[in-house]
């Protein structure tokens, strides 16, 4: 229970002690225990006697209740009688050092005889010791540099993956501009024909607009040639229209002269139809009364009808006069009119000249301007070249060509200049790579040797390592590390272990103790190319033997002198070369305790005591 104590404890009660007697309800510990050695059972059931099997501790009414002499024992080992209660517990650790303590003695009295030899020895190791010194200086600058090494050789060997990666990157892109460069080069190609064939065509096209410009001089010449003649009969048209205009007024004149001329007539008829009146009264008057005075009157009217008749004769010829002026005039009107009529014609049709040949101006000044034409070299040639009635049939045949050649790429050239670059642009791109894939082709070849040589010089020195060790674990035989492969980058490694008196091939046909010794060698191998401040194991002695963990411990109190070691273990033989012990201890169910043991502290005060 809770209150047992840790280790063996033995409860006595007073009372008289009588010779056992059987007891019903028990069994008997003596029937648990079978042999076929008769002087075996004897010994058993008088050892045994009084001794009986139970599954709990009896309470303690039930062990007064016991007879004398008799002894119940539990599973857990606890004993009880009548008068006492004994718990069984484990031997403790320090059981092992107590009994080796004889030995212990002896050792120091051998010690002391070897204190004395050592104390001559100290002398000869005082030479050795600076050599020592400046060996293991040596050595710690050894494994400095085998440690830098190692960490250029780690950073190497990631800095070649990332330049390997970097190099088949630009390989992938060096291939796809040179893919790209291609595909440039043959556009170029078909560029540099479109550009040619274009070429071609400007050239007929220069010659066509000479041809257009030789044919715009002459329609220019024609144009000034009609606009001086339009002028000329402009001016004519309007010398006429001012002739007309004045025999228009002219005519107007007339026409208000015969007018009035008309009235000066009518009031003279009325004049003389109102003399006639008079006359005729007067005749009447006469016939009636011949009165002097009357024909004097008779004789006033009379001139005065004749004078109106030479006025209204005199008014006559006037009209007769106006009119065959106004007929002049209009017959100078109509020869005026007849003169007008073709000339306004001629004025229509040169208007429409006018207006075709400034359309046909624009048109050709547009394609000069549009082809950049030089106007006054072209000015100066158009004055040599054929007239463009010659050319037409050339025109009509260019203008054909033209239309069947169809759509012309006036950007062809700035895209061939810009295709250029880009080559340009692309090759040196791709000169740039190739440069790099070399450099980091001779880094990864510089790499990969430097890897290859530290590598082998690795392997060789676990090698000899190995092979120096195992001897020590297993006092003796050989062992050795082979390499499968040619390769060393790529090649796997092969363990040969061959203990003393075997001539296996393989570690297969190990023990599993042999198997853990060689294992164990082969890890300190590695250790000691590169030996760390402290080392934990974890019961790697389990599956070793004594004389096996004998050897495996003075191996790792040699290592001790340059690596703190903290190990694991259930091994007595193992925990007695341990200067720190720690255990765990559960004194109560689910309830764990470390104990710590400092081992020669324990001695020390022993000693102490002892003195």
């Amino acid at each position: 229970g809770a209150d047992r104590p840790p280790v063996k404890a033995s409860a006595f009660a007073a009372g008289a002690g009588v010779p056992p007697e059987p007891l019903s309800g028990y069994v008997p510990l003596a029937r648990k225990v079978h042999t076929t050695d008769p002087a075996v059972a004897a010994a058993l059931n008088d050892w045994l006697h009084g001794v009986y099997a139970i599954e709990r501790m009896p309470a303690a009414k039930e062990r007064l209740a016991l007879p004398a002499g008799a002894v119940l024992v539990v599973p857990s080992g606890d004993q009880c009688t009548r008068n006492t209660i004994s718990f069984h517990a484990p031997d403790p650790a320090d059981a092992g050092i107590l009994e080796r303590q004889t030995e212990i003695d002896t050792l120091q009295e051998r010690c002391t005889d070897l204190a004395a030899r050592a104390a001559g020895a100290r002398t000869d190791a005082g030479s050795v010791e600076s050599e020592v010194a400046s060996r293991q200086a040596a050595l710690d600058e050894a494994r400095s540099a085998i440690a830098a090494l190692q960490t250029d050789k780690h950073a190497a060997e990631i800095e070649r993956l990332k330049r390997a990666q970097a190099l088949e990157r630009y390989r992938e892109r060096t291939a796809q501009i040179r893919a790209e460069v291609a595909e440039i080069t043959l556009e170029i190609e078909r560029a540099a024909t479109r550009v040619e064939d274009y070429q071609a065509v400007l050239a007929r096209l220069a010659v066509d607009i000479s041809a257009a410009g030789d044919a715009l001089a002459s329609v220019t010449a024609a144009h000034a040639s009609a606009e001086a003649e339009l002028a000329g009969r402009r001016r004519a048209l309007q010398h006429a229209d001012r002739e007309a205009q004045a025999a228009v007024y002219a005519e107007r004149e007339c026409t208000s002269k015969i007018a009035e001329l008309d009235n000066s007539v009518r009031m003279i008829d009325q004049q003389i139809a109102r003399a006639e009146e008079e006359l005729a009264k007067l005749d009447e008057e006469l016939s009636t009364d011949p009165v002097p005075a009357v024909r004097r009157a008779l004789d006033a009217a009379v001139e005065a009808r004749i004078e109106c008749e030479r006025a209204l004769a005199g008014a006559r010829e006037s009209v007769e006069a106006a009119a065959e002026v106004l007929r002049g005039f209009e017959e100078q009107r109509l020869h005026v009119e007849t003169r007008i009529a073709p000339l306004r014609e001629r004025v229509g049709e040169l208007r429409l000249k006018e207006q075709a040949a400034q359309i046909t101006h624009d048109q050709f000044a547009g394609q000069l301007r549009e082809a950049n034409a030089d106007e006054g070299r072209l000015a100066g040639e158009s004055e040599r070249a054929p007239r463009p009635s010659a050319l037409q049939g050339e025109i009509t045949r260019i203008t054909q060509a033209i239309q069947d050649l169809g759509a012309v790429n006036l950007a062809a050239l700035e895209e061939l200049n810009r295709s250029t670059e880009r080559k340009k642009f692309l090759d040196a791109q791709a000169t740039d790579l190739e440069e790099a894939v070399t450099t980091l082709e001779d880094a990864i070849r510089r790499i990969d040797r430097e890897t290859r040589e530290l590598l082998r010089d690795t392997f060789d020195a676990v090698n000899r390592h190995f092979g120096a060790l195992f001897p020590v674990l297993f006092g003796g035989g050989v062992a050795r590390l082979i390499m499968t492969g040619e390769e060393i980058l790529d090649a796997g490694v092969q363990v040969m272990a061959q203990p003393p008196g075997k001539r296996n091939t393989t570690i297969h046909l190990l023990s599993g103790g042999e198997k853990a010794l060689a294992a164990i060698a082969l890890v300190f191998a590695l250790f000691q190319l590169n030996p760390a401040p402290f080392c934990l194991l974890d019961e790697v002695d389990a599956p070793l033997d004594d004389s096996n963990t004998d050897r495996f411990c003075e191996l790792v109190r040699k290592m001790s002198n340059q690596t703190q070691f903290l190990f694991i273990s259930h091994n007595k033989i193992t925990m007695e070369m341990a200067g720190q012990l720690i255990g765990v201890t559960m004194p109560e169910s689910g309830v764990s305790r470390v104990v710590a043991v400092d081992i020669e502290e324990a001695l020390r005060l022993r000693e102490e005591l002892a003195a």
